[in-house]
């Protein structure tokens, strides 16, 4: 007796196991969705707790609420154990899922500290299906994100940001524990014509060169211009010095002699008396 379509497998055993057959649809870049991560990282994500539990029966509505409860960190396995994290079950399960791509653009779209780690997971997803236009067209308008993430691996946890893991997509081979299709360098895109020249965030990068070097210039010369001026401050308390000095040096010479007048006369009062 065969199974049904509509029943659920929480472990994933028929998406698996058609992941050869001619019926099965393929990913926008060709890939059989099945067949995208490795074996061995297929297996401890299917018999993993976080897979056959949390991600059991999810549908592409469900998985917005299980990144945003479940998903702290991006990695692919940790530990001594190699656990695979929740980030990569869920990545795994849209692969089984395979939404659409307005779907995974809302996924990715949803700003705030509370969704960061449902755009990691959307772009990532993306990147595993994806050919090299769209991944370059999709995933760039993301470069500019500067919201913090923790990235763990078996190594240990540092901290990263959104825009530095979408870089690693588009320029790495392996992600999160995961050897990504090879896509075309963007250069060469451009040489063929598929790709319009990249349009940065800070706009004309030759502009902002010469800005830069315009900026460093004028403070250069204000800098000159106060060294200038403290240098003129500072002879001119030196001379204001030299003058008290003298004025100084004159009175007391001044003193002296009204001293030795004085010292005379009594001298000769005394004498006369």
């Amino acid at each position: 007796m065969s199974r049904s379509r509509d029943v659920h497998d929480a472990t994933a055993s028929r998406f698996l196991d058609e992941r050869g057959s001619s019926s099965v649809s393929l990913a926008p870049n060709g890939l059989n969705p099945a067949s995208v991560m490795e074996k061995a990282v297929r297996d401890r994500v299917v018999n993993s707790m976080f897979f056959q539990d949390v991600c059991f029966g999810l549908n592409e509505a469900d998985v917005v609420s299980r990144a945003v409860e479940h998903v702290a960190f991006v990695g692919g396995t940790y530990g001594a154990a190699q656990t695979p994290s929740p980030f990569l079950c869920l990545a795994f399960k849209l692969l089984q899922l395979q939404p659409e791509g307005r779907v995974v653009r809302e996924y990715m779209s949803f700003g705030g500290e509370k969704f960061k780690y449902l755009r990691a997971l959307g772009c990532f997803y993306w990147r595993l299906t994806r050919g090299g236009k769209e991944c370059y067209e999709v995933l760039e308008e993301y470069l500019g994100d500067g919201r913090k993430l923790r990235r763990k691996w078996r190594g240990g946890t540092r901290l990263g940001w959104v825009d530095e893991f979408v870089d690693e997509l588009l320029t790495k081979d392996r992600v999160c524990g995961t050897s990504l299709f090879k896509i075309p360098r963007r250069q060469d895109l451009e040489d063929m014509e598929v790709l319009g020249p990249r349009v940065s965030r800070l706009g004309d990068v030759d502009e902002v060169l010469e800005a830069l070097e315009e900026g460093s210039d004028e403070e250069e010369d204000e800098d000159e211009g106060i060294k200038g001026r403290d240098g003129g401050e500072g002879a001119g308390s030196g001379s204001e010095k030299s003058r008290g000095k003298r004025r100084a040096g004159s009175e007391d010479g001044e003193m002296e002699e009204n001293s030795d007048d004085e010292y005379e006369r009594r001298k000769q009062r005394r004498m006369s008396e």
